[in-house]
């Protein structure tokens, strides 16, 4: 398996959230990652939509751009003191 993968449990009912049980994304290495259940009543658009930004906030997508292509130590030391010289300015200019 690569990258996120969507993991879902279906009913035959798609009229509301009867045939849900929860939404999940797998990262990387099969880690659970982030999921979301139904509530009451729920439809399945809003129910996509909070596991989007569930996806968003834990940064499974960020981690699966970052590993796309090796990155030697150096590399990443390097981006680290760059993203870091990067916040310093922004704190600066406050």
């Amino acid at each position: 398996m690569f990258g996120p993968t969507l993991c879902g449990k279906l009913g035959s009912n798609l009229e509301g959230n009867a045939g849900w049980t929860q939404i999940a994304a797998t990262g990387l290495k099969g880690k659970l990652m982030a999921y979301v259940t139904p509530r009451e009543g729920e439809n399945p658009e809003s129910l996509v939509n909070r596991f989007r930004a569930s996806v968003q906030h834990s940064g499974i997508l960020r981690e699966l751009k970052d590993r796309r292509f090796f990155r030697s130590k150096a590399q990443k030391e390097r981006l680290a003191a760059q993203r870091a010289a990067r916040r310093r300015r922004r704190q600066n200019r406050r």
